[in-house]
């Protein structure tokens, strides 16, 4: 399963336009699902964002769309937690590992610092793999991109796709 992770676009509220290299990539690749971990900003974004495949989205602190805060989300064998990390004062990894132990999920996909960000954890016996896929439209001290992972079986590989 290919499931392309985006955040922090701000469609609409800090920019009009998101990179057609994104919408490129999506048609080329072709993805099974689409994850937006917050800061979506507009129904627009989202609408075309479900031309490629179906979309799964949380709400980040500048979205004033009615989005859950959070969500898990099934994909074969492996289930993944999906929210922006604006409601946590510190979002060091583990912390996050501890949130995504606590969701129950296999990967946490998070957002809000608009820097990419992946690494893989062992706590209990228990593997767990971060991941914020950064931002394609306004990136911090980082490269504007996203990220895809594949889901076969048990096994998750992420791919870091950036722009510049």
């Amino acid at each position: 399963m290919l499931i392309a992770v985006t955040s922090d676009t701000h469609h609409g509220d800090k920019t009009g336009n998101v990179p057609s290299l994104l919408f490129q990539a999506l048609g080329e690749r072709g993805p099974d699902l689409i994850l937006h971990a917050g800061d979506v900003t507009s129904h627009e974004l989202l609408e075309r964002l479900e031309e490629f495949a179906p979309v799964v989205a949380v709400r980040g602190n500048a979205d004033r769309l009615s989005l859950p805060e959070e969500k898990v989300v099934e994909a074969g064998d492996v289930r993944i937690g999906l929210l922006h990390g604006h409601q946590f004062f510190s979002l060091n990894a583990q912390f996050l590992t501890l949130k995504a132990l606590d969701m129950g999920v296999d990967v946490l996909v998070f957002g809000h610092t608009h820097r990419f960000y992946h690494d893989t954890y062992s706590v209990h016996g228990r593997r767990v793999v971060l991941l914020n896929p950064g931002s394609p439209t306004f990136p911090r001290m980082d490269s504007a991109g996203f990220a895809f992972l594949e889901i076969n079986g048990e096994n998750v590989r992420v791919e870091r796709v950036r722009f510049w």
